[in-house]
């Protein structure tokens, strides 16, 4: 294998920091573990964002994302992370993740964070 999980994010110049506008990301396939139980948590991740002078670049971000994989998370804090951490490589315009995890327990969990003034969908 030549790639593995990464915590490191990086990114590349806005082409078009004069202008703002959306970039939509969608990861069905994000796991992260239950710190209570062990048992693997899935969720899709979206994240949706407006650059202004940086750009996630979307290898690292697969990476990253993957880097959750053998961690116990609380569904709240690991989407808060992934905004924490998105918000800190990029310094956007504004951003909002959504995690929106599996059903577990009879419970189906989204969890939606925001950083700047998002406008609607």
């Amino acid at each position: 294998m030549t790639t593995s999980p990464s915590k490191h994010l990086e990114t590349f110049p806005n082409p078009r920091p004069g202008r703002e506008y959306q970039i939509h990301f969608e990861a069905p396939e994000f796991t992260c573990l239950c710190p209570k139980t062990g048992q693997p948590d899935f969720a899709t991740i979206r994240i949706r964002y407006a650059p202004a002078d940086l750009c996630v670049e979307l290898k690292s971000l697969k990476l990253y994302l993957w880097s959750f994989r053998d961690e116990g998370h609380f569904h709240e804090d690991v989407t808060n992370r992934l905004l924490d951490d998105l918000v800190a490589a990029t310094s956007p315009r504004w951003m909002e993740v959504v995690g929106d995890f599996y059903v577990r327990g009879g419970i189906h969990t989204v969890v939606t964070v925001r950083h700047g003034a998002v406008p609607p969908p």
